[in-house]
């Protein structure tokens, strides 16, 4: 095996014993991250195969349902999470030409789809008119059909979970993740309700909305081929501290982007009551009380939000969010030392750098 290919430390003894072989980068999914690196443009990716994939498996005998899926794999997006699994997998020494990637791209399918389900519930309970810059499935179809089709993404994924090695660990962890991400919708809406607005309320809330199933993401291939425990702990914190450096950026640029940039309203999460990072700064300061009074009425009053605003450039509430993200970020790269250099491993490791990047 050359030298600038993944050993295969931590995958068990299996007839997986054909070499390595590495794909073309595919346009699209990764471009943010990986189009400046060098030496890492021969990884497999989210790309048209993958979606096809999804088209199979979310066919359906109902119109309404077909649509949606549709909707689904045309609408594109970065698919960040099924991209994490697939550099996983390729860290731990998995390539295209093992006899198992079919089930590596299935379970990368499985994680797409309980994002999807999971979206189309959020838009319906958030009342969001587009998604991706299309109207929403609960907007065009009605809220029965919207949530019935994501249960119906649930479904399949569960079918894909049952054909798949040691799949009664996976659906159970597949389980936990999607009642985590419950959990963490349905306390937001508690936070906002009591007015308990605390940092270890959002670290949970941001733990369950997002880092949860990027978690399952990085770890479910460690856990599909048996690696060692450490190894899959390692891709789990990986996950882990990515998902939360990935929504508080999100919710730094929420409050301090801009419209053009961000692609949709700013303010929206104090027009929905949430007190995310830059918002729960803001209450430890002077101005403490105004900014809660701002909340509790969903920035209900003329020019609230330009006022959050203008308290957060006051108050350094980006540079402050911005440490706390690299924190993460940092956490994340430091799991990534358990694992053998590669360029999977690489990729990984950028994705978390940049996340302080991203606009939108």
């Amino acid at each position: 095996m050359e030298k600038d290919r993944v050993e295969r430390a931590f995958l068990p003894s299996s007839p997986l014993t054909a070499k390595p072989s590495l794909l073309p980068l595919t346009q699209g999914a990764a471009d943010f991250i990986l189009q400046p690196m060098t030496g890492v443009t021969d990884l497999i990716l989210p790309d048209a195969a993958f979606d096809e994939q999804l088209r199979e498996v979310l066919q359906s005998r109902v119109e309404f349902i077909a649509l949606i899926g549709e909707d689904l794999v045309s609408a594109g997006g970065k698919r960040t999470r099924p991209l994490i699994t697939l550099l996983s997998a390729q860290a731990l020494g998995l390539s295209a030409k093992d006899s198992a990637w079919p089930r590596v791209m299935e379970l990368a399918a499985c994680v797409e789809l309980l994002h999807s389900a999971s979206l189309l519930h959020d838009d319906l309970i958030d009342n969001s008119e587009t998604r991706r810059g299309q109207q929403t499935a609960f907007k065009r179809f009605g809220n029965v059909v919207s949530v019935m089709s994501g249960d119906f993404m649930l479904a399949r994924l569960l079918m894909l979970l049952a054909q798949m090695p040691n799949n009664a660990a996976l659906t159970r962890t597949f389980g936990e993740t999607a009642s985590l991400i419950c959990e963490g919708e349905v306390l937001q809406f508690q936070v906002a309700a009591y007015g308990d607005y605390t940092l270890e309320n959002y670290w949970q809330v941001i733990h369950g909305k997002t880092a949860a199933l990027l978690e399952l993401a990085a770890s479910s291939p460690a856990l599909l081929f048996g690696s060692p425990p450490h190894i899959r702990e390692a891709l789990a914190t990986f996950g882990r501290e990515y998902g939360m450096a990935f929504q508080i950026q999100d919710d730094l640029l929420d409050l301090m982007s801009d419209e053009a940039t961000l692609g949709k309203p700013v303010g929206s999460d104090l027009h929905e009551g949430k007190a995310t990072y830059p918002v729960l700064l803001l209450l430890e300061t002077a101005q403490g009380e105004e900014v809660r009074q701002i909340l509790e009425r969903s920035a209900g009053a003329a020019g609230d939000v330009a006022r959050v605003r203008e308290l957060a450039k006051q108050y350094e509430v980006s540079r402050k969010t911005r440490e706390e993200i690299r924190r993460r970020a940092d956490l994340a790269v430091e799991a990534l030392a358990a694992l053998p250099a590669s360029p999977a491993k690489t990729a990984l490791t950028e994705l978390a750098r940049k996340e302080l990047e991203r606009k939108h």
